[in-house]
């Protein structure tokens, strides 16, 4: 009996298993979410460069004349006051140019005495018809030779102890030594720098430009200045001059930056970081991280309103510490994605968010 119902089971089972096979429950694909930003105008956007605060004058100071260093009053970082001697050279020689000078004075004073008193005993002469014209004017162009050369003689005296005053370098006024270049027992020529005084007053920040685009700079061009000391607040600020060439070892170009929004607490020394708006009002600037490149090409993934994804070539500007410019290929009110875009395929469907993980309506176009 057992053979004749096995037969007849089998197809029953087979029948069993096809209708359970037909009702199997479709697989659902999920969606990723896809963090989403829109590109900011460039006017938005700055670049920042590293600075240092100067002085608005820093004249260098060096003796007028040349000679051997015997004592140095100051040191660097030392606050002077004007008038206030800093430095000093071996007075001998200037002292000695200096008694030199009197003591022809002193001849020159007896000689003019001499010729004088020649001159007045020949006009009384001259008056009394007992000695010829010729001989008096000798006696007067004498006295006039003598007179010139005692002028000469006491100008080159002034010149002489203006010398010897020279040997004491004086500070030109109130400041901050800011460097030292000399020490005692160095012979100096005149001219050479001797300290750099960082004068009291205004204060600048000195930074130096890229070469690559040093031609969109120029004077008088609005920035904002961060000091470090007070890294949450902004003092305006305008270029006030720029090196016309480049320095040879960093291909640099030297600018300073005049403070324009009053009394600024900037000291000596410290950091700053001068930030400067992008020319290029029409580009717009995307995050780093939002950009991506095949065979060197730059792209960005931009949604649809499918919530689809589409990769778009962009043509990017100079990079930024987190954005980039897009000069062309988006448009502001478009929908690229912020992160991730390596793990990214074209038509890939995405569930867009922003930063706060929100939904965003792409369709919307906000």
């Amino acid at each position: 009996m057992l053979r004749h119902a096995l037969p007849r089971a089998v197809p029953v089972c087979l029948a069993l298993l096809l209708s359970a096979c037909g009702h199997e429950e479709p697989v659902h694909t999920s969606i990723s979410p896809a963090m989403v930003v829109q590109p900011q105008p460039s006017a938005l956007a700055s670049q920042s460069y590293p600075g240092e605060v100067r002085a608005r004058f820093d004249p260098q100071l060096a003796f007028r004349i040349g000679g051997k260093v015997t004592r140095r009053l100051v040191d660097e970082g030392e606050r002077v006051k004007a008038n206030q001697p800093l430095a000093e050279l071996d007075p001998q020689d200037v002292r000695l140019q200096l008694d030199a000078i009197r003591a022809q004075v002193a001849a020159g004073q007896a000689n003019l005495t001499l010729v004088r008193t020649e001159r007045d005993r020949y006009k009384i002469l001259l008056d009394r018809q007992m000695v010829s014209r010729s001989q008096f004017d000798n006696a007067e162009n004498l006295y006039r030779a003598g007179e010139a050369k005692l002028k000469q003689l006491k100008a080159e005296q002034d010149v002489a102890s203006n010398q010897a005053s020279y040997a004491v370098l004086r500070a030109p006024q109130d400041g901050v030594i800011a460097q030292r270049q000399v020490d005692v027992g160095q012979v100096v020529s005149a001219g050479q720098t001797v300290f750099t005084l960082a004068a009291d007053g205004e204060r600048e920040v000195l930074i130096s430009l890229p070469e690559h685009s040093f031609s969109r700079f120029r004077i008088g061009l609005p920035v904002s200045v961060e000091l470090w000391s007070q890294p949450d607040q902004r003092f305006s600020g305008r270029i006030r001059e720029l090196s016309p060439s480049a320095d040879p070892k960093s291909r640099t170009f030297a600018a300073r930056i005049a403070f324009t929004a009053g009394k600024v607490p900037a000291e000596l020394g410290q950091s700053a970081r001068v930030f400067i708006q992008n020319d290029a009002a029409s580009a717009l600037t995307v995050p780093l991280s939002a950009l991506g490149a095949e065979n060197g090409a730059p792209y960005v993934w931009r949604v649809s309103a499918g919530n689809t994804l589409e990769q778009v070539p962009v043509r990017i500007g100079p990079f930024g510490e987190k954005s980039v410019p897009v000069l062309e290929g988006l448009k502001a009110d478009d929908w690229i994605v912020a992160a991730g875009v390596h793990v990214l395929h074209a038509g890939q469907e995405v569930r867009p968010v922003d930063r706060s993980n929100r939904t965003i309506n792409v369709a919307a176009k906000e």
